[in-house]
């Protein structure tokens, strides 16, 4: 069952064409689709690419490709016509983030280049391209299928005819109330940190050391120490304020930040460069360290604060009003959100280890002992203690129980089968040629041979 905006597949669209593309193709026009042609280099580029990274494509890629590549170019006609338009910052966005990627993966952007044999300007220009390509896709499928919502008769209709063996499985979901202590740093500990990084910037000033070399060999932000402390191109609105109002005022690449304070730790930055509305910079940050003694007194606290609920019926949204310290949750009772859903339930695995680990066998209503937690987002330690608001063991979906994941199950469908249709429907009234050499194909969609 095609249960997906599925029709272009997104590992062709992923990053253009900036595998190692052979160098001696022949080329050849082999489909024209409208007024667009597709080369056989086109191809043989997206079926490397694949080959290297890995990607499986479902069926003889000279098949394929071709007609995948084919979809992309209905999608983007249909979009020029309705006049669908991404705006370039947000392509650039996405740019910035692909790139910044390979070179986290890769280690750093000489051997980005090196890997790809292309500089990163020339990288970012053929990603440019494809990334555009993709969202403009995307905005035309979503217009294509924006006014399909099912009603719920709709959606007891389509539960009543699935197969028993249709009926999805629902994992364990569980609910989670968090309250959070962030044990005080030592004001000595705060000045160590800043001198340490005062040291940096005398260091870099003066001449006797490299910014990148000290990122690299001090940083505690371990993804960007690897790259120098680079951030690669950012927008203003993908750094949190504090950084950003001190990183978006840098003017000389030779000059090194004050000490700026964020709810990471202290940082220091230098300006790589700036391009529009973006910027590249690098940055060393450090974290103030909690003593064991400091943890141990918020652990103690926490105890207490517990005590209070199970022996006096303090209620949890009531302490964590009063003593919690996680700007995130302290508004809804402590009641944790997932990031991935924007909903309240988790499945075990989408919790942090640690919660996952007290909550697996608590009962509903029960509050668990104080422990430390990693906050992975500030990558700092805290103290907490967490309630199981709610417990739902994995089950087959019901009415009842889960009529958003049928009716999104329904959606997803009803979407796909429109898709497939207009697809067929252009077909009829596009105009397409395909080489005679590359007809002999099982295609997804018969009708491009006339």
């Amino acid at each position: 069952m095609r249960n997906k905006l599925l029709i272009i597949g997104y590992w062709l669209l992923a990053i253009g064409s900036v595998a190692h593309a052979q160098d001696n193709i022949i080329d050849e026009v082999i489909w024209i689709v409208g007024e667009d042609a597709i080369l056989r280099s086109e191809v043989e580029e997206e079926r490397l690419r694949a080959q290297y990274e890995g990607t499986p494509i479902p069926g003889d890629p000279y098949c394929v490709i071709p007609e995948q590549l084919a979809i992309q170019k209905l999608f983007l006609h249909q979009a020029e016509l309705d006049s669908i338009e991404v705006s370039e910052s947000s392509v650039s966005s996405q740019v910035d983030m692909r790139v910044n990627y390979y070179i986290s993966q890769i280690g750093s952007k000489e051997k980005m280049e090196e890997y790809f044999r292309k500089t990163s300007t020339e990288i970012r220009e053929e990603m440019m391209t494809s990334v555009r390509n993709q969202m403009i896709i995307q905005q035309m499928q979503s217009k294509l299928t924006e006014n399909i919502a099912p009603t719920p008769a709709e959606v007891r209709r389509y539960y009543n005819t699935l197969p028993a063996d249709s009926i999805p499985m629902v994992p364990a979901q569980v609910e989670v109330q968090i309250l959070s202590m962030e044990p005080p740093v030592p004001l000595e500990e705060t000045e160590r940190i800043k001198a340490r990084l005062r040291e940096f910037t005398d260091r870099v000033h003066n001449g006797t050391a490299d910014f990148s070399m000290l990122a690299r060999l001090y940083s505690e932000d371990i993804e960007s120490a690897k790259r120098g402390g680079e951030l690669g191109f950012v927008g203003k609105g993908q750094l949190v304020s504090e950084f950003a109002d001190v990183a978006f005022n840098l003017n000389d690449p030779k000059r090194v930040s004050r000490v700026v304070k964020t709810e990471y730790g202290y940082h220091i930055i230098q300006l790589i460069e700036k391009k529009g509305e973006r910027i590249n910079c690098r940055h060393i940050l450090l974290k103030p360290h909690v003593s064991a003694e400091d943890k141990v007194n918020a652990i103690e606290r926490l105890d207490s604060i517990r005590g209070l609920m199970v022996d006096s019926g303090l209620v949890f949204e009531a302490a964590v009003a009063r003593y919690s310290e996680d700007k995130n949750t302290v508004m809804s009772g402590g009641l944790m959100t997932n990031p991935n859903t924007g909903a309240s339930k988790f499945e075990y695995q989408e919790l942090p280890p640690e919660i996952a680990k007290q909550i697996y066998t608590m009962k509903e209503g029960d509050i668990s002992i104080p422990f430390v937690l990693m906050d992975r987002t500030k990558n700092k330690e805290v103290c907490v203690i967490v309630k199981l608001k709610t417990k739902r063991d994995a089950h087959k979906a019901n009415l009842v129980d889960d009529f958003q994941v049928i009716r999104q199950m329904l959606q997803q469908k009803q979407s796909a089968e429109t898709i497939e249709k207009w697809i067929r429907d252009k077909q009829k009234e596009i105009y397409v040629q395909i080489d005679p050499a590359w007809r002999g194909c099982e295609f997804q969609y018969p009708g491009w041979v006339k």
